[in-house]
């Protein structure tokens, strides 16, 4: 019996490929001996054949990617497939923006920045008045 067919059957018992298969040089003739599926499994348990480490992929290259998209590269019109709707949906968008413009309609009022006009703000945001947190902000002010 040759190596390959010891290198074999420990891969069998381990699951793995032969690859991953490592019998100790010195201990060769040890090995030699080993007729049946048993006498690996007693060399197995004697650390004379083990099993390789397994490798994974490396995470460094994504974690670069990571932080130079929460810096805002890599976000370009190259990188863009789909449609604006199909990336973001306008009902999506839109919920997004109700809530941030309630949000800061009931810290205003918290405030005192907003007392007997709440309700009629409240539904002017419903009706789609304010483009925004600052529209909504010059408007309770009295500028522009």
């Amino acid at each position: 019996m040759n190596q390959h067919k010891f290198k074999r059957m420990a891969a069998d018992i381990f699951g793995v490929g032969e690859s991953k298969i490592w019998i100790d040089p010195a201990q060769l003739a040890k090995v030699k001996e080993a007729m049946t599926r048993d006498d690996i499994r007693k060399l197995i348990a004697e650390r004379v054949i083990r099993k390789r480490k397994d490798h994974g992929h490396s995470r460094g290259s994504a974690r670069i990617l990571q932080a130079k998209k929460a810096l805002g590269r890599r976000k370009g019109p190259g990188k863009r497939t789909g449609t604006q709707k199909a990336r973001m949906k306008p009902k999506q968008q839109w919920i997004s923006r109700v809530r941030a413009l309630r949000k800061a309609l009931k810290t205003m009022k918290s405030e005192g920045k907003v007392t007997d006009n709440y309700g009629t703000l409240y539904k002017q945001v419903k009706g789609n008045l304010f483009r925004g947190k600052k529209h909504l902000e010059t408007v309770i002010g009295g500028g522009k």
